[in-house]
């Protein structure tokens, strides 16, 4: 097993590579280097952006300098040239970061060359990935070659999966005995404009529900044996259903949310003996009109996203099919200053003095993870904090390299600090605190 790198070199000059800077999300993750770029080692960050256009890239390189008033982007930043279809290329840039960021999706067609290369030539990966599908199949087909050559590949560090994966531990190791069992509800809030998302996360979506079978058969082949139940069997609510907490109608979540949580519990259960949390993942709706137009909207898009031609159809026009949900020009910077996000954990457990093989649950707790709009703000913090805690914190993230949740690879981190510095915000509501 190789002992990870995590410092540059002369044949290694940059701590941070973002793949795709010139994409929608891209751009975005371009901002939040430059503007955090002091919390580097010893208070720089040496970064490049990356992609197949070079004129592209020096665009979105101006844009942030004006945005930000750092005219210095123009001059500093370097910029190399890669492509997903070009192995050399991605090889070659793979060999100069300690951390690639990749941001080029839909990540079951372009994540996997990104992966190979950076574990083949040394750098760390990050992606902010929602698909459970490339999730699961990158820990079945690159975990081992990871541990031995040292390189941590941390999927899922942006919406998906941080807020949720790191929001269990956060309630785990704030509760005051043994947590068993969590639901969180998503609660989204938008201004006068509404709020919409960038049409790459409706593609993911129309290509996961299309290959749900394909990710059945993967899970398969990982193999996992069942995880224990600890305390009660936590209920499985229905498809559609009132939320007394949360005083609206709700349905299941339907991101990445629940595999990678499920993921980072048998992680921690496997190779830290900690107890497993069972875990549901709901989404508020809102009221009857909401609920009508969803269930609508859901119809449609089952009845569509069977055949190729229906899919065809959903990938041309997001706008129309998703009820203004999802759009091809993503949404406006004000759209996006006026949103946020609130995920709200209610978990229940029992305190040190009860034995969680004896009767029912004895104690509650409620946390809460909030922050700016989930997509363009909160995912590039999440996804630039994840990069800084490899690059500060390499003694505290797994002894060897592989394929991790952000919750397996950060859980002995202060990667929930960083975030609370940065407005993506971790409270107790109520319950026996640690």
């Amino acid at each position: 097993m190789a002992t990870p790198m995590i410092s540059t070199s002369g044949s290694r000059p940059y701590h941070v590579i973002i793949f795709g800077a010139s994409g929608f999300t891209g751009q975005f993750v371009v901002e939040e280097v430059a503007r955090t770029s002091a919390e580097g080692p010893k208070g720089t960050l040496k970064w490049a952006v990356a992609g197949r256009s070079r004129q592209k890239l020096e665009k979105v390189l101006e844009q942030a300098a004006e945005t930000l008033s750092k005219p210095e982007l123009k001059s500093e930043v370097d910029i190399i040239v890669a492509d997903v279809g070009e192995p050399d290329s991605l090889a070659a840039m793979c060999k100069q970061g300690v951390i690639v960021l990749n941001c080029v999706g839909p990540y079951r067609f372009y994540g996997e060359n990104v992966v190979k290369a950076c574990v083949e030539n040394g750098a760390h990966y990050i992606d902010i990935c929602g698909e459970p599908q490339f999730l699961e199949g990158m820990q079945l087909n690159y975990h081992s070659q990871a541990a031995e050559k040292g390189v941590y590949v941390v999927g899922s560090c942006g919406f998906d999966s941080i807020p949720a994966d790191m929001g269990v531990l956060y309630s785990r190791d704030q509760f005051k005995g043994t947590l068993t069992a969590i639901e969180s509800f998503l609660t989204v809030s938008s201004g006068s404009e509404g709020s919409c998302i960038h049409d790459g996360t409706w593609q993911s979506a129309i290509y996961g529900f299309a290959d749900s079978e394909k990710l059945r058969s993967l899970r398969k082949k990982l193999g996992y044996a069942p995880l224990p139940v600890v305390g009660s069997k936590i209920k499985k609510r229905g498809t559609l259903f009132y939320s007394r907490e949360m005083d609206q109608y709700a349905a299941p979540f339907m991101g990445a949310d629940p595999s990678v949580v499920k993921r980072t519990q048998r992680y921690l259960y496997e190779e830290r003996k900690d107890s497993p949390v069972q875990y549901g993942a709901y989404a508020g709706i809102g009221g009857m009109t909401s609920v009508i137009k969803l269930l609508f909207g859901a119809m449609l898009f089952w009845l569509m996203v069977n055949f190729s031609f229906g899919r065809s159809l959903l990938i041309k026009f997001p706008e129309f099919f998703s009820f203004g949900w999802f759009s091809k020009a993503g949404p406006t910077r004000k759209q996006m200053a006026e949103s946020s996000f609130c995920l709200t954990f209610f978990g229940e457990g029992y305190t040190g003095d009860q034995d969680p093989a004896q009767g029912k649950p004895n104690a509650k707790i409620r946390t809460q993870v909030k922050g700016p709009e989930a997509g363009y703000v909160a995912t590039p913090i999440a996804m630039v904090q994840a990069a800084f805690t490899i690059l500060h914190e390499p003694k505290s993230l797994p002894k060897t390299g592989g394929v991790y949740t952000p919750g397996a690879a950060f859980a002995k981190t202060t990667l929930i600090d960083r975030l609370n510095k940065h407005g993506i915000q971790f409270s107790v509501l109520s319950g026996p605190e640690a």
